[in-house]
Formats: C-alpha cells, structure tokens, sequence
C-alpha cells in the first residue's frame, strides 16, 4: 500500500516543543512504515522521519515570522495533491484547506479532524468527498459522514513510568483562557500545593494579567514550552496533572502523556474528557473549581501503576496505527465497490 501522509507545516514533525498534530503525524507515520507501508509524509524540511519526506518548505512557518502561513500551507498542499495519483490513498492532518480541492485529489481521500477551531470551517468539510475521522465521539459534527473515530497514540516508551511521583500539580498546554490556566493556579493555591505550568504563550494578555502575577518560582513555576525529554520527566515528576479546561476539547494529549507516566489526572468535565480519562483509575472528572479542590487528594491516592497500564493499552501509539490500517482498508473496500 502506498500512502501520502499530508501533515502540518506549521512546526517541525515531530515537534521540538509544541505542534500536537505534528506529534500525531510523525508516530502515524513512522508506525505505518514499521508495518510495511509504503509511506510518504509532506511536512517541513527538517522534519525527522522513517518515511519518505517531501516538502517545500524548509522550516515550520510558525517559527519564522517573516513567512505567511497561508501562503506556504497552500503551496504545500497544491505540491502534495499533485502528486495524489501516485498513491493508493490520501490521508490528511492538516485541517480544512486541502478538501476544498478534493476533486483534483486522484485517490481516496482520508481526513482527520483533529477540531473545529471555528464553525465557520464546515463549509469546507460539507463539500468535500472525503473519509472522516474524529479523535473523540464527543468532536463529531452531526451532519458529517465519518468512517471512525480513532483517539490519538502517543509515544510510549519516550514517557517512563514514574511509581512515586511528587508533591506539585503541573498544568501542561498553551497558556490561554481555553486551558485554564488561571484555573489551574486557584485550584493549586486552594489545595495548599505548588504548580508547575509548562507551555507556550498563545494568549499575552491573558498571561500577563491573570498569569504572570502569580508566578514567583516556588509556589507557581513557570517552565514555558518544553521538548519531549523535559515533557516526560515533569510530567512523571507530579503529584497529578489539573486540566480545568473552559472549552470542549476535542482530545488531549498532555492528558494521556500524564498518565502514561502514572500521574494521574484531574480534569474538567468537558469535551472528550469522559472519553480519555478512566475515572478512578487514570484521574477524576470534576464539574468547576470547588469540585477540583476536592478531587485533588483523592487523585493523588489512585494506583500510578495502574494508571499507567491502563493508559499504556488504551493510547499506545500502536494501536493508533491498528486503527488507521483498518480505516484504510475500510476505505479502499469502498472505494473498490463504487469504483
């Protein structure tokens, strides 16, 4: 089977810091190809991967402030789709822009939908003829046709298991009102513990005024956006991951990454949560600030180790790749069928 991956190019794949859906698509990758497909990924330049890469851009436009996104994620995706009918299928990570050009796409094409940023978008997805895949039941667009839903994998073995943790909370994601940042410092100063807040900052104002006043180095730690080394050890270092989040998100992969490394998690009940997180088993989902309070204690007395088992079988990224092998075929049956 030969299979063009169209991830993102707004960071490196992987990312070296932050890039969620670049993170997704170097594990797709690289899974696929350990499983003999034929698989080329059109990313950035210096990206790093076991596939075959192609790109025409050397460099994550995020990184770089003199490039215009727009323009390179279109010149991206026009190179890509030229070259569609050398592949038995088309599997795209990169939003809404390359299925308004889905009749010039010569194979199936597969998106993912790692979230509606605006609804605004759907247009895009209700003309195209596309296979969709969500990341959680809870982000489906009701009047879309999906062929799964498949929650994202992560890396185990980049993420060791931490059996004793320690006595800070971490809050782990960009810094903006949607994560809950502020949030997550009241309920860590009401629970008597320290916070560690790792991520870039995505919101300024938000960070200077409802933030960056609380951060003195011992109570609230600021460690901004971190590499996937740093990633596991402060995540493994913790008593329990706060996720009081004001928006429903459509997935989570600080979440999974968090009890991958046995720590569990308090999170809000919203968006994909219920779908993540075990309760009582991986975390607790709580409705508002007092409940999370309340819940800490009690998180940071469930078993680390079956947390991380149970998240080990659960978000593997090997299963992530049993999933999409069996939307591919699923697709490519379809396809056969309708000619």
């Amino acid at each position: 089977m030969r299979v063009a991956l169209l991830g993102p190019v707004a960071w490196r794949t992987p990312p070296e810091h932050y890039g969620p859906w670049e993170q997704v698509t170097g594990l797709l990758a690289d899974g696929l190809v350990g499983r003999g497909v034929d698989v080329t990924l059109f990313a950035t330049g210096d990206s790093r991967t076991t596939a075959e890469l192609d790109a025409v851009l050397p460099h994550g436009y995020a990184e770089h402030p003199d490039l215009d996104g727009r323009v390179w994620e279109a010149l991206h995706v026009s190179h890509a789709l030229a070259r569609s009918a050398e592949f038995d299928l088309v599997h795209s990570h990169l939003d809404w822009l390359p299925l308004c050009f889905w009749q010039h796409v010569d194979a199936p094409l597969v998106s993912t939908v790692h979230g509606f940023s605006n609804p605004a978008i759907l247009p895009a997805y209700r003309a195209a003829r596309a296979a969709y895949v969500s990341i959680s039941d809870a982000d489906r667009a009701p009047d879309l046709d999906y062929v799964a839903t498949v929650h994202h994998g992560v890396d185990v073995a980049g993420l060791p298991f931490d059996r004793q943790g320690g006595d800070a909370l971490v809050s782990f994601g960009r810094i903006h009102p949607d994560k809950g940042t502020a949030e997550a410092i009241a309920i860590a100063r009401k629970a008597g513990r320290p916070l560690v807040l790792c991520g870039i900052v995505q919101d300024q104002q938000y960070f200077e005024e409802e933030v960056a006043p609380h951060i003195d180095g011992h109570d609230v730690i600021h460690l901004g956006s971190v590499g996937p080394q740093e990633r596991a050890r402060v995540l493994g270092a913790a008593a329990a991951l706060l996720h009081p989040i004001a928006f429903d998100e459509p997935f989570g992969l600080s979440v999974v990454e968090a009890m991958v490394c046995g720590t569990p998690v308090v999170a809000y009940r919203r968006g994909s949560m219920p779908e993540v997180v075990d309760e009582g088993v991986t975390g607790l989902l709580v409705e508002g600030l007092d409940e999370a309070v309340a819940a800490v204690e009690r998180a940071v007395l469930l078993d680390r180790a079956r947390c991380r088992e149970v998240a080990v079988r659960r978000f593997d990224s090997a299963r992530m790749v049993d999933d999409y092998l069996r939307v591919y075929a699923a697709v490519l049956a379809r396809r056969g069928r309708h000619g």
